[in-house]
């Protein structure tokens, strides 16, 4: 992956961009690359004036200069949750399930313009694992890609067969897994369709600690937060065996792809890298809520 490029991951909540992608953002800012994070919500279900949004924002920032990351934005929408309810609106803004795709890809797209992405990393089709915020991000971020103009798209993923294996394991050790086993089956990627394998193992030590910096998630009553209190406190090299792999999905690449495990090594898409330099222009830093 080494080369100087710039990368806007697009995620839902702060904390969503550690474990599917954080290695990844790790390894291509260690390798000089741009690295841009935009989250959709701030996380809050409900109104942000109580402060629970800045402070899901704050540990997001501090997650990304761990990684390396240049700049955090965020678009401004609320969390939409993932139970079987969708909630009415806060006061002060849109859950992100129902805002105006076209909106918010406009939003987006304002940012791949600005920092003239050359990649776009997104989520796959089902959301992973369903959640309706992140089957949104996938939707505004194809928009948004065609919108700018941006080169690539890839969208992160896992393979679905393991995590499946996985679940049924949990279920059948009677650990409290408060997931439908249905989405489960359903979710993520089958491998078949994975273009992108990229080993992070090195980067497990930044990885982790991107995701202990989400101290409300970790330390709060969330269903994940006893998953993360175990996570933050293994040894790197078994984070590393546990975490050390992120999966991606080409939509534009043929069924049967060979797996490369550099998202920016395909050789026609190195050749636009190498080919001319980009026109200079002026980048932001820190968090910006375009719109």
């Amino acid at each position: 992956m080494v080369g100087v490029a710039t990368i806007l991951a697009f995620h839902a909540h702060p904390d969503d961009e550690v474990l599917l992608t954080g290695g990844t953002l790790a390894r291509l800012a260690a390798e000089g690359n741009r690295v841009v994070i935009v989250v959709a919500c701030d996380g809050v279900m409900g109104e942000a004036t109580g402060g629970d949004g800045c402070a899901r924002l704050d540990e997001l920032r501090a997650s990304a200069a761990v990684l390396g990351v240049a700049r955090v934005a965020h678009l401004g929408y609320a969390n939409s949750g993932h139970g079987p309810l969708l909630f009415p609106d806060p006061t002060d803004r849109v859950r992100f399930a129902r805002a105006d795709i076209d909106a918010a890809a406009s939003k987006l797209a304002e940012l791949l313009r600005e920092e003239q992405a050359d990649v776009l990393l997104s989520y796959d089709a089902q959301g992973g694992y369903g959640h309706r915020d992140h089957v949104k991000v996938h939707d505004v971020g194809a928009r948004a890609a065609q919108l700018a103009a941006t080169p690539r798209v890839l969208e992160a993923t896992l393979p679905r067969e393991p995590v499946y294996r996985a679940f049924r394991l949990l279920r059948f050790l009677r650990l409290p897994i408060r997931y439908d086993p249905q989405v489960v089956r359903t979710g993520y990627s089958l491998r078949s369709a994975i273009t992108h394998r990229v080993d992070v193992r090195r980067f497990a030590p930044q990885k982790r600690a991107a995701l202990a910096a989400h101290r409300s998630q970790v330390y709060g009553k969330g269903r994940a937060a006893p998953i993360f209190r175990v996570l933050v406190r293994l040894p790197s090299p078994i984070f590393g065996l546990l975490l050390g792999r992120e999966w991606f999905v080409d939509p534009t690449a043929a069924p049967g792809t060979n797996t490369s495990g550099d998202i920016l090594g395909d050789p026609q898409y190195q050749n636009r890298l190498d080919g001319a330099a980009k026109p200079a222009s002026p980048r932001s830093s820190g968090t910006a809520s375009p719109g």
